[in-house]
Order: C-alpha cells, then sequence, then structure tokens
C-alpha cells in the first residue's frame, strides 16, 4: 500500500517543488548532453550481405531502408515456434500505428520490424491485428538478429546483451532490442 505523502503549508511545499525542480533541471541537461554525445558517435560500416524475407520475395538489409536516409529496426519478439507476437511487442505495434509515416515524412527515416517467425505467421499476425507496418522474417538466416545481439546460437553459454556478458541458460531466444 502506497503511503500518502505529508501534509504541509503552501510555503512548505513551494520550498520542496523549487528544490525537486532544480534537480529536475540537471537531469535534464544531462539528458541533453548524453542526447548530443549519442547523435556524435561514430558509424560502423556494414558490409555483410544481410537478407530478410517479405511477403514477395528477399530482400537486402538496404532495401529496408525504402530509399530514407535513416532506418529503425524493431527486433520483434515473435519465434518461429510461436503462434502469436510477444504481448510487450504487440503493444508496441499497436501503439506504433501511424509512426512509419511520421518518421519517413518529418525524420527521413524508416521503420521495419524483424522477427525470427517464418513470414506466413508474421503476415498472418499482422493482418489480424490490423497493423500496416513493414515487417520481415529472417527465419531462414538470422544472423542479422545474432550479430545485432538479439538472438543467439542453440548451446551458447556466454551471450552478450545491451554490451554486457550473460548467463545463456539465464536468457529467453529471443531479446527485446
Amino acid at each position: 500500500m502506497a503511503t500518502l505523502p505529508q501534509v504541509v503549508s503552501p510555503d512548505q511545499w513551494l520550498e520542496s517543488r523549487l528544490s525537486l525542480l532544480a534537480k529536475e533541471k540537471e537531469l535534464t541537461k544531462l539528458q541533453s548532453e548524453i542526447r548530443t554525445q549519442r547523435k556524435s558517435l561514430p558509424c560502423v560500416e556494414v558490409t555483410k550481405p544481410y537478407t530478410f524475407t517479405s511477403p514477395t520475395g528477399k530482400v537486402s538489409l538496404s532495401d529496408l531502408f525504402d530509399g530514407k536516409n535513416q532506418l529503425i529496426v524493431y527486433h520483434f519478439m515473435f519465434g518461429p515456434q510461436s503462434d502469436a507476437g510477444c504481448p510487450h511487442c504487440s503493444f508496441l505495434g499497436d501503439s506504433l500505428k501511424g509512426a512509419d509515416l511520421h518518421l519517413s515524412r518529418g525524420r527521413n527515416t524508416k521503420l521495419v520490424f524483424v522477427s525470427r517467425a517464418p513470414i506466413d505467421k508474421i503476415e498472418a499476425y499482422r493482418k489480424r491485428l490490423g497493423w500496416d507496418f513493414k515487417w520481415y522474417s529472417v527465419f531462414e538466416d538470422d544472423t542479422f538478429n545474432k550479430d545485432y545481439g538479439v538472438a543467439f546460437e542453440e548451446g551458447a553459454m556466454e551471450i552478450t546483451y545491451n554490451y554486457e556478458r550473460k548467463d545463456a541458460s539465464k536468457m529467453p531466444k529471443d531479446l527485446p532490442g
């Protein structure tokens, strides 16, 4: 059960609020500095010929850009043995309706989803939920997912996830990312 806050005078409340506001402003400034540093990170050239399966056939990583300068790839946890996608990823899918149009026009960015499930399962699920975003399968070759740390080899003892080494036996087969 949550504890109710202390009841104080308006002057005491204002003093507390101003103190908290100063900390919030410090945090906002720090977040801005971190955002600037993140945007300044160097890029890594992708030289592997990754392929994905779309409803119409094979496509390359460069095809996913669809003429845009930037690409956001979301690993949607939907494994080959599953009949449905991860509930949290599905919630995100519901929340992103129309986001691709906004990103495409306003940010010159393409948003795509990638899963390990076969494309026919992905398409059935996507249509059932009324989603219109681009979604690709790596069922036939999940090298891309493994290289980017959201899937790993069967029997692996350790994996790298979010830039940290983890015990693979304690991790799910599909990871968000």
